[in-house]
């Protein structure tokens, strides 16, 4: 501009931030950079390059604003990347560039560098090579701070004071819920419901979020679901009426009963606190619903049922079975897969090899009919053992509550006993989610789970990950012996080892 080559105006720098942008339609920064635009007039001085730092904060110091890290750089080398010539800054107001002294300092020191830059906000310019200034600047910084600590404070204490009351979350809405955040939406409510049942029952959320992508189903921002975002979704606690505060502890009331909010639940909290548990236990792995944790992790898509269970049972030279899991072959002469023996390079002996579809037919018949004989008994009045132990303590410690609020008993007694009191809860709320986990279950019935198994129907049938599961659960191995003479599938090739502790509360039809 000739403008700026005259000397009439000034090349600057406009910085805009906001630290929360819940609609994301980046409205906060877009009136910030409006209005360094038409301030900047007024000074004579013209915006040729702008950084924004949208929805970070400035007072955290875990957050780095990568706008104000170039914009530091720029300042100091007087040109942008780009090479646009910037000689000062321009902000609405001083808390958008800096919450925190060690931010000004710098600032301070990047404007400075050389002689001659310019810096102003909304109130006027200021000269930054005045130490008066600079000295203001700090004391402003250290005020605002200060302030920002009071401000989260009142935010914490307020967002619990509302959680124990059962009040609906500020902020956007959740996957779940309509846009009053209270009543449940049709589609996408029993969409998690469903999902959380599936889930209990051994279905991979990769499966769930390819299914919700197929329906149509997204997330409140749009976007197609992950195993992330349907992860997110199950462990909320909110999907059962229930609330907890930045991953924290649930919040509960004067006598230790979680708070119910004023939304619909999704599920029933039994079912949440099988889904808690199960992703409480795996860090690095996965859990069984009879609360053990399973060795095996499955993290990509399993194509066949059997891949990991199958075993070769050739006898090695010391008559020993080779054991080396079978891996998946394709015929293209025939057009479909095997189960091999791996190669002696690769852990196996390579001499056995069996039909795939034959084999898992054969297996998937003999799972069934082992799950009608374990679950042929009720399990559905199953009775927690630690219950009456639990509902004592729960009523000892609100007695205590009580008993302390009326001035009966002193301060130094009741924060010890009740630490100890809720140290014993706490154990007691794992056993029970537990006992949930393993025996609160939707049993359907062996017939329809045999009916989902071979439907074709994609909203009702049975997933890879699901029927994986139930081989997991009855089956500790497949041991396939070496095939005799002729072509074709003898189960007599085959022993299947079943689990000595096959959990009838773990085949749950979902």
């Amino acid at each position: 501009m000739q403008a700026i080559l005259d000397g009439t105006l000034i090349p600057v720098c406009g910085y805009a931030r906001i630290s929360k942008d819940d609609e994301r339609d980046r409205h906060g920064v877009n009136d910030q950079r409006r209005d360094n635009r038409r301030n900047a007039a007024n000074y004579s001085m013209v915006v040729v390059y702008e950084f924004e730092d949208n929805d970070r904060s400035a007072s955290k110091p875990d957050v780095v604003r990568p706008d104000f890290e170039a914009m530091l750089k720029a300042v100091t080398r007087g040109r942008t990347d780009d090479g646009v010539e910037i000689r000062g800054v321009i902000v609405v107001h001083e808390d958008r560039l800096i919450r925190r002294p060690g931010d000004y300092e710098r600032f301070v020191e990047a404007v400075t560098h050389v002689d001659g830059r310019v810096y102003a906000d909304e109130r006027g310019t200021k000269d930054l090579y005045s130490e008066d200034v600079e000295t203001l600047g700090l004391m402003g910084a250290v005020i605002s701070k200060a302030e920002t600590r009071k401000m989260r404070k009142r935010a914490r204490n307020n967002h619990r004071r509302r959680a124990e009351d059962g009040k609906v979350p500020r902020g956007r809405k959740r996957f779940g819920w309509m846009d009053n955040k209270i009543d449940a939406h049709p589609i996408n409510g029993p969409a998690i419901a469903k999902a959380a049942q599936e889930v209990l029952g051994g279905r991979g959320m990769g499966s769930i979020a390819l299914e919700w992508q197929r329906k149509g189903i997204r997330t409140v921002m749009g976007n197609d679901h992950r195993v992330s975002s349907v992860r997110d979704a199950l462990r909320d606690p909110r999907i059962c009426g229930w609330r907890r505060i930045n991953g924290g502890d649930l919040i509960r009331d004067e006598h230790g009963k979680p708070v119910v909010g004023e939304w619909d639940a999704l599920v029933e909290p039994w079912v949440w606190e099988g889904l808690d548990a199960m992703f409480k236990a795996r860090s690095g792995n996965t859990i069984g619903r009879d609360g053990e944790v399973i060795p095996e992790v499955d993290r990509r898509a399993p194509k066949y049922i059997l891949t990991g269970r199958a075993r070769c049972a050739k006898p090695n030279e010391k008559g020993d079975p080779c054991g080396a899991i079978m891996r998946i072959g394709w015929s293209s002469v025939h057009g479909w897969h095997t189960y091999n023996c791996p190669g002696k390079q690769n852990g196996g002996c390579g001499g056995v090899s069996v039909k795939g579809a034959a084999l898992e037919e054969y297996v998937t018949e003999a799972v069934l009919a082992k799950l009608e004989e374990v679950i042929a008994f009720d399990v559905t009045e199953a009775v927690w053992e630690s219950a009456g132990e639990y509902e004592e303590k729960e009523a000892k410690l609100a007695r205590m509550k009580t008993e302390w609020t009326r001035g009966g008993i002193s301060d130094d007694f009741f924060f010890s006993a009740v630490r100890s009191l809720e140290d014993e809860l706490r154990g007691l709320r794992v056993e029970r989610r537990k006992f949930l986990l393993s025996g609160r279950t939707a049993l359907e019935g062996v017939a329809d789970i045999r009916e989902r198994w071979f439907s074709d129907d994609p909203d009702t049938s049975l997933d890879i990950s699901q029927k994986r599961t139930y081989m997991r659960l009855a089956l500790n191995a497949v041991m396939v012996h070496p095939a005799g003479r002729g072509g074709r599938f003898n189960p007599d090739r085959l022993e299947l080892r079943w689990r000595s502790d096959i959990p009838a509360t773990g085949f749950v039809a979902v």
